[in-house]
């Protein structure tokens, strides 16, 4: 078959890497165009043009997928299937264009978590298992029918970032079994029950911001929900401090006010409503990103210090 890829993050290169050595041809690679990033905005490609370059593969760099001149440089290349993994939602005129359709990988077990970060809030709910789906686009965002899904477990500490990288390696393989599929005229689509599906909108600075008030394994959950980026965050001595690991701790409430910071033997606990999490690597405002250790030799914190937003 020939195929048309699309995507932009690095969570995409696992899956491009797998289409490129399945046996099929990759007509055109569409990813986003060169954008500056950083403090010193440097001009830096996508992470898939990056890898697309690495295999030989022709590129195309789209800013708007509405572009006239774009839908008629896809028709031109007469793919059979498009594979969308991590890319942006495609009008009807671009996914409609192969003659055996546009399938997307997303990665949840669809229809939980239809949206922009159904990885951080499969994390942030505390589910214990999620997966890959891959489905043929229609008009409505994530709603398509299915091809096939693979499932694996959470864990209980992993972070998003640590999941991200197993469901990309995941999605790889079942990107290459639906091609399969679709090239053996095998596929059995199932609708999916609108019923049962959860929301993973777009985060939110706001969402990042922790509540000390909130249960030790939501806060848990939370804070490994949003690492290692964008980070959950709070605030010491007016400071913003990045959280990207804890634990809970074991034992009873603390009796301390929400927030209270307790040093124990070199490790940093601080007080929720129903007991205490341990902070295991924090990174405050304008420093290096360090384990609790080291952070509690160079703090000096002092008795009854709380962490929370300024004022509050």
């Amino acid at each position: 078959m020939k195929i048309i890829f699309m995507g932009t993050p690095e969570f995409a290169i696992p899956s491009l890497n797998a289409t490129a050595k399945s046996g099929h041809e990759i007509v055109s690679v569409v990813t986003n165009v060169d954008e500056p990033q950083g403090r010193g905005l440097k001009v830096v490609a996508p992470p898939v043009k990056v890898a697309a370059l690495s295999l030989g593969l022709s590129i195309i760099q789209v800013s708007s997928l509405r572009d006239p001149e774009f839908h008629d440089r896809l028709k031109s290349l007469t793919p059979d299937i498009m594979v969308v993994v991590a890319f942006r939602i495609l009008p009807k005129e671009v996914f409609t264009i192969p003659k055996l359709g546009t399938f997307n990988l997303h990665a949840s077990l669809l229809p939980r978590y239809r949206g922009a970060a159904p990885i951080n809030w499969a994390i942030i709910n505390g589910e214990r298992e999620t997966g890959v789906t891959t489905f043929f686009l229609d008009e409505k965002m994530d709603t398509g029918r299915i091809i096939l899904q693979k499932r694996t477990p959470i864990g209980e500490d992993e972070t998003a970032g640590e999941l991200s990288v197993r469901l990309s390696q995941l999605g790889s393989d079942a990107v290459v079994e639906t091609l399969h599929l679709v090239g053996s005229n095998r596929v059995q689509l199932l609708e999916q029950d609108s019923s049962q599906a959860t929301k993973a909108p777009k985060i939110s600075r706001e969402d990042c911001l922790i509540d000390w008030t909130a249960r030790v394994s939501d806060l848990h959950n939370r804070i490994r929900g949003f690492s290692p980026e964008p980070a959950a965050f709070t605030y010491l001595n007016g400071k913003l401090l990045k959280i990207f690991r804890s634990r809970p701790a074991p034992g009873e409430e603390s009796g301390q006010l929400a927030g209270e910071i307790t040093v124990d033997s070199g490790r940093l606990y601080v007080s929720c409503s129903d007991g205490l999490l341990e902070i295991l690597e924090l990174q405050l405002e304008g420093k290096k990103k360090l384990g609790a250790g080291e952070f509690i030799r160079g703090a000096r914190l002092a008795p009854g210090t709380r962490l929370g937003r300024p004022g509050s």
